[in-house]
């Protein structure tokens, strides 16, 4: 069986490796229930102290799979899942990022990224809207940055990455800019970490809590919708679709 998630561990540090290059790591409904389940393990471990989330390739996650999407209450759970694991996530990013991938970035509690990086917020260009990533993207970050790229799709880079609030740091080398950070968490307390980053998560947790519901409707009406259907097939086709103008 092809493995989707690698994993891999270093003085309690387990990473994970979004590992489905061919599709650019797009969010299938394999790859959303390979990474659930390898949270899972790693949250009942208690050898492990923090998780590392990366990706294999040039791309960290495309966002959704066109082809086999998951469900929408499917990838509300997992991104729920990372906000909920009481073990700090730790996004390491050194390809592009695009819809449904930045709202696992989101999720994460810290993140970095170097340079070659790219972020866009694709959806409205196939005819859909950035709808359950919305749940941990909109609390952590700032609301009139995100208005232009939500609603233009522009790709934007590192720098305004952390502009907006969905990097910590960029850097050149991401793994040495990571090292202080994983160094700073082998040397904290496991239950200070888990109620620490408790207090940090409790107000996006609150959104999930008002707004999933809603969102996810949202998500499923837009998907079956006249103009999400010519959307997604200009993509595939690589065309623009019928709405260009």
């Amino acid at each position: 069986m092809t493995t989707l998630v690698g994993r891999s561990r270093t003085r309690g540090i387990d990473t994970l490796s979004l590992d489905s290059p061919d599709t650019r790591n797009a969010l299938s409904a394999a790859l959303v229930t390979a990474l659930a389940d390898a949270l899972t393990d790693s949250a009942k471990d208690p050898d492990v102290r923090a998780v590392v989330l990366t990706h294999t390739g040039t791309t960290f996650c495309a966002g959704a799979d066109l082809r086999d999407p998951p469900h929408p209450d499917a990838l509300v759970d997992l991104l729920r899942q990372i906000l909920h694991l009481r073990k700090p996530v730790v996004a390491r990013i050194t390809g592009h990022v695009r819809a449904g991938g930045l709202g696992l970035l989101a999720a994460c509690d810290i993140a970095a990224a170097s340079p070659e990086a790219t972020f866009a917020f694709t959806e409205v260009r196939i005819g859909v809207a950035p709808a359950v990533i919305s749940l941990p993207v909109i609390p952590r970050t700032d609301p009139r940055a995100l208005a232009r790229y939500y609603l233009t799709g522009e790709r934007f880079d590192t720098i305004e990455a952390v502009r907006l609030g969905l990097l910590t740091t960029t850097a050149d080398d991401v793994d040495e800019a990571l090292a202080p950070v994983l160094d700073g968490l082998r040397r904290s307390s496991p239950q200070a970490l888990a109620e620490t980053k408790r207090l940090l998560t409790a107000r996006v947790l609150e959104t999930f809590d008002r707004d999933a519901a809603g969102l996810t409707a949202l998500s499923a009406r837009l998907f079956s919708s006249a103009e999400a259907r010519e959307g997604m097939t200009a993509f595939l086709e690589k065309r623009d679709p019928a709405w260009v103008v």
